[in-house]
């Protein structure tokens, strides 16, 4: 099983970030952590807007450099989203989903490949099971993440041989992504969700198989999930 070494995440203050930098470490790795906040746990970190791409690239850069220069893996579960109709979600904040979502995964993997490639890397990208399949009242967060499944295949087929590319897509998690919602856009008391930790845990299986060895795509939902299949 093939050590994690260091780990940059984004969005790692909060959800399936944070839960992921406290699996990393638990398992002898190395998190370092971009986000808006700071996060909880004692890591390296840099505040930063994903929607600000000469931030995040900066960021990357700071954090690679004070871990030596040296970058192992990379995991984008930093995200946003702004429910409703089209015609009433503000132009900026629809916008700000797919500058967040999108281009901020494209900013940071496009900061974090060359030190990728030295290491013969992995990068762990997080669409979302509405990546996949569209549903009513989410066009920003539908087009950001279909989005992030066409950019890491493509990415993976423009990185074979050099670096591992893994496409993540999660359903609903007990997270706090969900709470500044309009009610009507929140899971009911009783939605069956999976623990981030849970799903942490799958990001670590990607990370650590062998050199030459890929999981492309890999799917991870609670079972009653209804954005799946």
């Amino acid at each position: 099983m093939k050590a994690l070494g260091t780990v940059l995440i984004t969005g790692g203050a909060s959800g399936l970030g944070a839960a992921t930098v406290d699996a990393v470490r638990d398992a002898g790795g190395r998190p370092l952590v971009i986000d808006r906040v700071p996060p909880p746990a004692d890591v390296a970190h840099v505040v930063a807007d994903l929607a600000d791409s000469a931030a995040t690239e900066a960021a990357v850069a700071w954090l690679v450099g004070r871990a030596g220069g040296t970058l192992d893996a990379l995991f984008t579960p930093g995200g946003t989203d702004a429910c409703g109709p089209l015609a009433s979600v503000s132009t900026q904040d629809w916008e700000r989903v797919v500058k967040v979502n999108l281009l901020g995964t494209a900013a940071v993997v496009r900061a974090a490949l060359p030190y990728l490639e030295r290491s013969h890397g992995t990068v762990v990208t997080c669409a979302s099971t509405l990546g996949i399949k569209a549903v009513s009242d989410a066009t920003a967060y539908c087009a950001s993440k279909f989005g992030v499944v066409g950019f890491t295949r493509a990415l993976a087929a423009e990185t074979a041989g050099r670096v591992g590319v893994t496409l993540l897509v999660p359903g609903g998690m007990h997270t706090a992504f969900f709470d500044d919602r309009d009610e009507k856009y929140k899971p009911p008391a009783d939605a069956k969700l999976n623990d981030p930790r849970d799903v942490a845990e799958t990001v670590l299986f990607a990370l650590r198989q062998p050199s030459g060895c890929q999981v492309r795509e890999l799917v991870v939902c609670p079972s009653a999930e209804s954005s799946w299949p």
